[in-house]
């Protein structure tokens, strides 16, 4: 693999993560502060996308995982956390 495209899997594996964090953390606090189980709810789903992009680019850039088992990984988390963010907009 090119060096660019490693530097641009980090960079944007990054982004997510700094972005994915700030999102849980803000619907983790408004939780906090409500005791809302759908913003509970919410903050799990974006933790584990969130998750799901740094255990993917972990895997690959650092362990040497293949980018099929890296998109995987990544496919596997992304599709949790969204099953759990659906279900943050039916939880009253």
């Amino acid at each position: 693999m090119s060096q660019a495209l490693s530097i641009a899997i980090v960079v944007s594996k990054t982004v997510i993560f700094v972005l994915g964090t700030a999102i849980a953390y803000i619907a983790y606090k408004a939780h906090r502060r409500t005791g809302s189980p759908s913003l509970r709810a919410l903050a799990v789903g974006f933790g584990i996308v969130t998750v799901g992009a740094l255990l993917a680019g972990i895997a690959h850039q650092l362990l040497g995982v293949g980018l099929r088992s890296g998109v995987l990984i990544n496919s596997v988390l992304t599709a949790l956390g969204f099953g759990a963010i659906v279900y943050s907009l039916y939880v009253e």
